[in-house]
């Protein structure tokens, strides 16, 4: 399945209802196949977030269902960690309520602060992504994209987006998810397990910590590359036990990464152990 990557139909303009009760303010965002928009709900009497297909894919029924099955799972799942779905409508167009969230994109703050994150920042928000994937995991999903620009961030407090890939445990397609953040089992396709967003929150991890991700990132879309990653020692000197759950996740066999329970543990150890710093940059 493919998706055109440039909306040939312009946004929805400010003002417009696109749905009863909800008034568009803003245009924030086009997607290969989504348009995001800053909105007010007339009976929360507060801003939100809408999301909807593009215009211009309407017609791509696959699309419609993904946005509308997330929707459904935002709006049933009750976690700190994960952003809130309030309703979704499948007419007068498909379309996804969320909450406003007031934080910065976790990939526009580190490209953002002039110093790299305190470790005990890094570990902080390794604890939290654990137990919003394990959340997901109890509900029988794997997210398959933790990424910095799926994570909001406000005065510590980290919330994950996006569930248009979460599947079940199982056989995937190759390359589903972002290129620069594959777990290798991911890049190559095949069956997929817990380990993968294991991959996910150890990259995320990696690159608030360092400033860039293991592989740096790639000017435009490429064919994803099953490899190695660095030690984050190479890139940042960090406390042996931050650097070791981090290198941890990053281990190229699935089976030998650690469960989320065990990740999580490493990591809160991390914080409350003093600890010397890995040799490094």
């Amino acid at each position: 399945m493919s998706v055109r990557t440039a909306g040939t139909a312009p946004p929805l303009a400010p003002g417009t209802r696109p749905v009863a009760g909800y008034r568009v303010l803003a245009h924030l965002a086009r997607t290969t196949w989504l348009d995001v928009y800053d909105a007010w709900s007339d009976e929360r009497y507060c801003r939100c977030v809408l999301k909807t297909v593009r215009s211009d894919l309407r017609g791509e029924d696959w699309l419609v269902r993904r946005l509308l099955r997330e929707g459904r799972w935002l709006r049933e799942f009750t976690h700190p960690h994960l952003v809130r779905a309030y309703e979704t409508f499948e007419s007068p167009e498909p379309l996804v309520v969320l909450e406003t969230l007031t934080g910065e994109m976790l990939s526009h703050l580190v490209d953002r602060l002039r110093h790299r994150p305190a470790a005990g920042d890094v570990a902080v928000l390794g604890v939290q992504l654990c137990s919003a994937i394990h959340y997901l995991h109890g509900r029988g999903l794997l997210h398959l994209d933790v990424k910095p620009s799926n994570v909001v961030v406000e005065r510590g407090h980290a919330k994950l987006l996006d569930l248009s890939l979460a599947r079940p445990p199982g056989p995937a397609p190759a390359g589903l998810g972002t290129c620069g953040y594959l777990a290798p089992e991911q890049a190559r396709g095949g069956p997929l397990t817990a380990a993968a967003d294991v991959w996910g929150i150890g990259v995320t991890l990696f690159e608030v910590a360092c400033g860039e991700p293991p592989f740096g990132r790639p000017a435009a879309p490429a064919r994803p590359l099953v490899r190695s990653a660095p030690p984050v020692s190479s890139r940042r000197r960090l406390p042996a036990a931050l650097a070791a759950a981090v290198d941890s996740c990053l281990r190229t066999d699935a089976a030998s990464r650690p469960t989320v329970a065990e990740l999580s543990t490493a990591l809160e150890a991390a914080l409350t152990v003093p600890q010397r710093p890995t040799p490094g940059p």
